[in-house]
């Protein structure tokens, strides 16, 4: 699993046991799982997904370390809310990315919203990925481990390629200073490979940060991609400028990318694999902000 799933995992396994008053998990079976979940979700109101990750980890938790098999958990589940995206306008796309920091900050901010891409496969790209032949982007492994293909948009191109340029230099520099620049991948790839994609150029982030730092899997020192919570302040700064008086979050460059293809005509079959969903069912929020700012439906007031 992802690091980040590692972590959810390992942090819900603690509250689990500390709500149990430090009783061990196996004194605890089904019963007690039940009785974390109604917690959760009657006295502690957690929305549903998170409800859901909790009982996942603890499925995990049994399943695959205690070799137990829950029987009979029947907990009351959180309410699922119908939530419909924030989505900016096309005057509010520009202005702020005019009000993003010239660099990696505007061609990060620029690339999540004329790709669509979640913030963590943005930040995931390998030089592998970036096709300037073909004009196209691979996202490999997003969420669901589905790999799809976008376009590249036209106007990022010389930027990208700056950008891979960049990241060029500081490979270079970890094999002057190193004799070698690693970065992370797969344990079982690796291996498959005798350590050899962890090293090479192709496998190198895209976005690489400037420090190398210990990995927290194997504790070695490596190259990793700059963080979420550096796209996060880059993203706040620019929307503070630009005086957009809605939360503006990354996923939200997401949303407005769905919804602005909508707009234009672009069919939602085709927005459903850019943005690498499962279910069509999922692409169709889109269709109801489009309609609500398309204003089909016209409000009394305006004919009195």
């Amino acid at each position: 699993m992802s690091y980040r799933t590692e972590g959810n995992y390992v942090s819900w396994y603690k509250r689990y046991v500390k709500y149990h008053g430090l009783r061990h998990p196996m004194d605890l079976g089904s019963e007690g799982v039940e009785d974390f979940l109604n917690y959760l979700a009657l006295e502690r109101n957690v929305a549903a997904g998170t409800q859901n990750q909790a009982f996942n980890a603890l499925l995990f938790l049994y399943r695959q370390v205690l070799k137990v098999e829950l029987v009979g958990v029947d907990a009351k589940r959180a309410k699922v809310k119908k939530k419909l995206p924030v989505v900016l306008s096309r005057d509010e796309i520009r202005e702020l990315f005019d009000q993003a920091r010239v660099g990696l900050p505007s061609l990060m901010l620029k690339l999540l919203y004329g790709c669509g891409l979640r913030v963590s496969e943005g930040l995931r790209l390998r030089v592998k990925d970036v096709d300037f032949e073909n004009n196209c982007l691979w996202v490999r492994d997003g969420k669901g481990g589905k790999d799809r293909c976008l376009s590249m948009p036209e106007s990022l191109k010389t930027e990208l390629e700056r950008q891979v340029t960049r990241a060029k230099l500081i490979f270079d520099e970890d094999v002057e200073n190193y004799g070698e620049s690693r970065v992370y991948v797969a344990t079982a790839m690796d291996r498959k490979g005798q350590g050899k994609y962890s090293r090479s150029w192709e496998w190198f982030w895209v976005f690489p940060m400037m420090k190398r730092g210990v990995d927290p899997r194997d504790g070695e020192e490596k190259r990793h991609h700059i963080l979420e919570g550096a796209v996060s302040k880059w993203l706040k700064s620019a929307a503070t400028k630009a005086k957009i008086e809605k939360r503006v979050t990354a996923h939200v460059l997401r949303h407005s990318f769905a919804t602005h293809l909508l707009q234009a005509g672009v069919d939602i079959r085709s927005i459903q694999d850019l943005l690498g969903h499962e279910s069509v069912k999922t692409t169709q929020v889109y269709t109801h902000v489009l309609k609500a700012m398309a204003g089909k439906v016209k409000s009394p007031l305006d004919d009195l």
